[in-house]
């Protein structure tokens, strides 16, 4: 198996494009001896199709995808809300649950009506991430993450991205997005996968070179 370096480091590619993404992962495997990358780094490579039905096929389609444009290893995830008195969703839908074209805002609005009726003791809900990491010649390895907690009925904080505003955690008594980032990159379920993944990443450093 070839591992491609940088000054020998490993060289990863993050299957990402989206700043927090990139700053979280960035932060939470900080101590590993590896290089990041960013989908950014290879214009010429296009966007990837989503259209896997759970979290682990969305993430080792991303995942391959980059790992065969570059000819590097590839780290991707796939990540999404699920709440449980909407059956899951938005669940894979999560960054697109208002529409194609719809931002952060848009997102929590749509979420917050659905659930206006809703007692707040029943608004429970988990974030869940699956980190899966391409190796070329190798397989798909994943990890899984994932962090409970309830939806508010109104955004607080300013902090984080995506769902953090109204994703409430008890043991901590705010929300996602009052959290200090050392905070936020210890528990959330981002830093769930991909520490577990770091792992992984330890290994190829070991073996790989």
């Amino acid at each position: 198996m070839v591992i491609a370096t940088l000054a020998s480091r490993l060289s990863i590619v993050l299957a990402t494009r989206n700043p927090g993404k990139i700053r979280e992962i960035r932060a939470i495997l900080g101590d590993l001896a590896v290089d990041l990358l960013t989908a950014d780094d290879f214009p010429q490579v296009g966007p990837v199709a989503e259209d896997g039905l759970t979290f682990e096929a969305n993430a080792v389609t991303k995942a391959a995808y980059i790992r065969e444009h570059t000819g590097l290893v590839s780290l991707a995830d796939d990540s999404g809300l699920e709440v449980d008195a909407l059956g899951g969703r938005p669940g894979i839908l999560s960054a697109r649950f208002a529409g194609d074209k719809a931002s952060y805002a848009d997102n929590n609005r749509k979420l917050l009506d659905l659930l206006r009726d809703v007692p707040f003791e029943q608004r429970t809900a988990r974030f869940v991430c699956v980190a899966a990491l391409a190796v070329p010649g190798g397989d798909v390895m994943l990890k899984r993450g994932e962090v409970e907690g309830l939806i508010t009925d109104t955004a607080a904080g300013g902090g984080g991205f995506g769902y953090d505003p109204i994703f409430y955690v008890p043991a901590y008594g705010k929300t996602v997005a009052q959290l200090d980032d050392a905070t936020k990159n210890r528990i959330s379920h981002r830093a769930k996968a991909f520490r577990a993944m770091a792992g992984v990443i330890g290994d190829l450093l070991k073996g790989g070179r």
